[in-house]
């Protein structure tokens, strides 16, 4: 029998857990796609750009304008016209979102585990290590 290619179930396991997480977090109105992502990368780092939000969460540009509309048409998020860069909006998180972080963050951290209960603890860090490992070699 021929082993799966490592990138293959990656990949797999991703669009699974994304499908689930995105189920999980519809009646909270936060879409698929890493919305959450988003979400965090905002309520972590209040007033950054658009670009810096791309940037930071590692998707296309198009992907952060659809999500940043999305988070901002369900009252997560608002934007700021930037006084530095008047074509720049800055990006802040509402007081919905403040008070939704700490149940997103129970919500990861359930999914989390749950999508790790098959292994050991050690097995845990084994594999945290590895993906950090291959995910910095990808840095260039």
């Amino acid at each position: 029998m021929k082993k799966p290619s490592i990138g293959k179930m990656l990949s797999y396991i991703h669009r699974v857990n994304q499908k689930e997480l995105a189920g999980i977090l519809k009646p909270f109105d936060i879409g698929g796609g890493g919305h959450h992502n988003y979400l965090k990368a905002i309520l972590s780092n209040p007033g950054l750009n658009q670009d810096q939000l791309t940037n930071e969460v590692k998707f296309d540009k198009a992907t952060t304008t659809r999500c940043v509309k999305q988070l901002e048409d369900a009252g997560y998020i608002y934007r700021s016209v930037d006084s530095r860069d008047r074509r720049s909006y800055l990006l802040y998180p509402t007081q919905k979102a403040k008070d939704f972080e700490p149940v997103l963050q129970r919500i990861l951290d359930e999914f989390s585990l749950q999508m790790t209960n098959c292994l050991s603890e050690s097995d845990k860090q084994q594999f945290a290590d590895l993906l950090k490992k291959i995910y910095d070699s990808k840095q260039g």
